[in-house]
């Protein structure tokens, strides 16, 4: 028997009702588990060549990967009935999480990443949790002034010469959070999820020396 409109309809209708779900446990987890901040962001479709960005603004700079204005900031701590809430008044909103506050992140190419990754690992150096983007990257969790440290910390180690594809995510940035799209291209998700043993990440100078090495090595 062949699917029916309606039918369709009602297995999308379904399949947003789950997303919904998903992304509204991760926050209560983000927020209660974590101590994390989390934010409605908004959402980007990809039409005919061109992203939109679900604030409305045809000139959005940053279409599907910025906080909604009228949005709840929901503070760490927050429940599960207000994370339902919150998203109940911003239907389909994705999970931002400020960055600057309780960690910064180090961007860098997610083969880079996945190789420092197993090389940190291997170590046995504290680790934090770490994501990956549908647009190839790898978001490494390090404690709150990365990155304002990291230009120092590259000098002190003598990678401050090298052309090095590691970007800092400091306070100001926000980060599109599992399972979210970020911008139309896919959803974001963990490498390296947060757990009891990664809640608060490590200093960046712990592992950028690795991040700089992977990155020239692989990427230069």
């Amino acid at each position: 028997m062949g699917f029916t409109i309606g039918g369709i309809r009602e297995m999308r209708s379904a399949s947003r009702r789950r997303a919904r779900s998903s992304e509204i446990t991760a926050v209560a987890e983000y927020t209660g588990l974590w101590g994390w901040d989390v934010v409605p962001g908004a959402r980007a479709a990809r039409a005919g060549g061109r992203t939109e960005c679900s604030c409305g603004a045809p000139d959005c700079p940053s279409p599907g990967a910025h906080p909604l204005a009228f949005g709840e900031e929901l503070a760490a701590g927050a429940t599960l009935e207000k994370a339902a809430a919150a998203w109940a008044r911003t239907p389909g909103a994705a999970v931002l999480l400020p960055v600057g506050r309780a960690f910064d992140v180090l961007d860098v190419p997610e083969p880079a990443g996945r190789n420092a990754l197993g090389r940190l690992e291997r170590m046995g150096l504290p680790l934090g949790p770490v994501a990956a983007t549908p647009t190839g990257r790898a978001l490494f969790f390090v404690a709150p002034g990365a990155a304002a440290e990291l230009p120092d910390l590259l000098y002190r180690m003598g990678w401050d010469d090298a052309a090095l594809d590691l970007r800092p995510l400091g306070f100001g940035d926000h980060l599109t959070a599992p399972p979210s799209d970020l911008a139309g291209r896919g959803p974001v998700r963990w490498l390296r999820p947060p757990s009891l043993d990664t809640a608060r990440p490590p200093q960046a100078r712990l592992i950028v020396g690795t991040l700089a090495y992977v990155c020239a090595r692989l990427c230069g």
